[in-house]
């Protein structure tokens, strides 16, 4: 992912970065994560904007702050992560795309032959 994007605000991306490394495993559950402070200077932001993209993932239960040692990655994250970006999935792409193909009247199995010959008969 590439930062910075000024379409969206940088604190979603800092916690959409996280959320990513979390899925892809580059942040087990129980590890700890980088400070604001790392994060602010690694994509030289504001330590407050940071601190803002974390907030959003301990809102969520994602990461949770242990006192005076740091933010980590809460149990069950991934898993909560995988169900958040499958509904997203299906929200963005998969409904999009049955309302394009009723539109332009392809059926559910002309559309079923599209998918499997996108992913080349898997």
């Amino acid at each position: 992912m590439t930062l910075i994007d000024d379409s969206r605000p940088i604190f979603v991306q800092i916690a959409e970065r996280i959320e990513n490394d979390i899925i892809e495993g580059g942040m087990p559950e129980e590890s700890q994560v980088p400070s604001t402070n790392q994060f602010a200077a690694f994509y030289q932001i504001n330590p407050a904007t940071a601190a803002k993209g974390v907030n959003l993932l301990v809102d969520q239960g994602i990461l949770y702050k242990k006192r005076g040692i740091g933010m980590f990655v809460a149990t069950g994250a991934r898993a909560q992560l995988m169900e958040k970006r499958r509904e997203q999935f299906f929200e963005q792409y998969v409904v999009t795309m049955i309302a394009e193909a009723e539109k332009l009247g392809i059926t559910s199995e002309q559309l079923m032959d599209m998918i499997r010959r996108g992913d080349g008969g898997k």
